[in-house]
């Protein structure tokens, strides 16, 4: 789980299966606050229009989805008796677009293409904004995904690159002292191959972080 601030509203981003799935139910509160956001969702599924998107959406993605229960759906649609709440989409056509979770994080989530598609119901501005902050949160998931990697091939590296260095660079005369500063400059030619600094140059400028 991930939160993303989109005018001034907190809005919670999970992952389901490697696919992100954006809160509708934050995103409504953004425009008319908890009370009346189930309403919007709502509001939103009786358009005809949502309808053909949401359908077309899983006819793409889902190859589970019931088409007859959607072109039921269809033909209704924007009828003034018509309504539609997101467990009765999900259940009657097996939907995966949409989920609804309860508990602390409880709400409707959609797919990230879909999130973007409700954004126009809140404004285009808001629509907008989201979707420059979702991509900053990937940014920088990506950013630490690779920090990661490189500190793992870091790890990988230093056992044999210890090796190495005992059975090359270390003379059987030396003290045990004297060996340890060998194996730290020599860990650090790997520190700075892979991150660009020293361990030292790094402990002094994250004085507060361990690593």
């Amino acid at each position: 789980m991930s939160k993303i601030i989109v005018q001034n509203t907190p809005i919670t981003v999970l992952s389901v299966e490697e696919q992100d799935y954006i809160s509708l139910t934050d995103m409504a509160t953004a425009k008319e606050g908890d009370n009346r956001s189930a309403d919007i969702i709502k509001n939103w599924l009786r358009n005809r229009y949502t309808i053909e998107f949401l359908g077309t959406w899983e006819v793409i993605h889902n190859p589970n989805f019931k088409v007859v229960e959607f072109d039921h759906f269809r033909m209704s649609a924007g009828l003034p008796s018509f309504v539609l709440s997101a467990s009765e989409w999900i259940e009657r056509t097996n939907a995966v677009g949409i989920i609804v979770k309860k508990g602390r994080y409880g709400g409707t989530y959609a797919h990230k293409d879909i999130a973007f598609e409700f954004g126009s119901a809140i404004s285009v501005p808001f629509k907008l904004y989201l979707i420059e902050e979702f991509q900053r949160l990937k940014t920088e998931e990506q950013r630490l995904l690779g920090w990661s990697a490189k500190r793992e091939l870091s790890k990988i590296n230093y056992r044999i690159h210890t090796d190495a260095i005992k059975h090359n660079l270390i003379p059987a005369e030396v003290t045990p002292a004297q060996a340890s500063m060998i194996y730290a400059n020599e860990a650090d030619v790997l520190n700075v191959a892979m991150f660009g600094v020293t361990a030292k140059q790094w402990r002094e400028a994250h004085p507060d972080l361990k690593g």
